[in-house]
């Protein structure tokens, strides 16, 4: 140490090194501008419509939702009769398709409701006696379960009659 005990100032930046600071910032903050505006997605120009859908009329809808049902039935039909489904899950297929299928048609949400809830709206009869005398019977009850084969009628008889 010096003999001295002067205390000296802090060494002072000049301002040109505080302009030279503030334009890399300035520069940096540009860059980084121009890089999220080069990059980002480009909006369309013009708006195109969509091309028009076309929807068959009314009634071939619903004979097409039909003949789907039927053919998803023929192949619960098929997977009983070849043994690949038992008699209960048979019976659970139908009432799952069955319920699908007055979901589908009238927007009912069958697939939810238990048979409690399905009386109580009043949904038609044919459905409420599928349910009660063939797919209920066989899902829920401990002995063995009814044989599909009026259960699948009964799925015919609700696809063919449902309003």
């Amino acid at each position: 140490m010096s003999g001295t005990d002067e205390l000296y100032p802090p060494a002072q930046y000049g301002w040109g090194w505080m302009l030279l600071a503030i334009g890399i910032i300035a520069v940096l903050i540009l860059a980084a501008w121009l890089l999220i505006f080069l990059t980002r997605p480009r909006r369309a120009t013009s708006v195109q419509d969509p091309p028009p859908q076309i929807t068959p009329p009314t009634g071939e809808v619903l004979s097409m939702l039909r003949m789907e049902y039927n053919d998803r039935i023929s192949q619960i039909e098929a997977g009983y009769r070849t043994g690949a489904l038992t008699a209960r899950g048979a019976n659970l297929e139908l009432s799952r398709m069955v319920r699908l299928f007055v979901n589908e048609y009238s927007g009912l949400e069958a697939p939810v409701l238990a048979l409690d809830d399905l009386q109580r709206l009043g949904v038609q009869p044919a459905l409420i006696d599928a349910m009660k005398r063939h797919y209920y019977p066989s899902i829920f009850r401990r002995e063995s379960a009814n044989d599909p084969t009026a259960g699948i009628e009964a799925a015919r008889t609700v696809v063919a009659s449902w309003h």
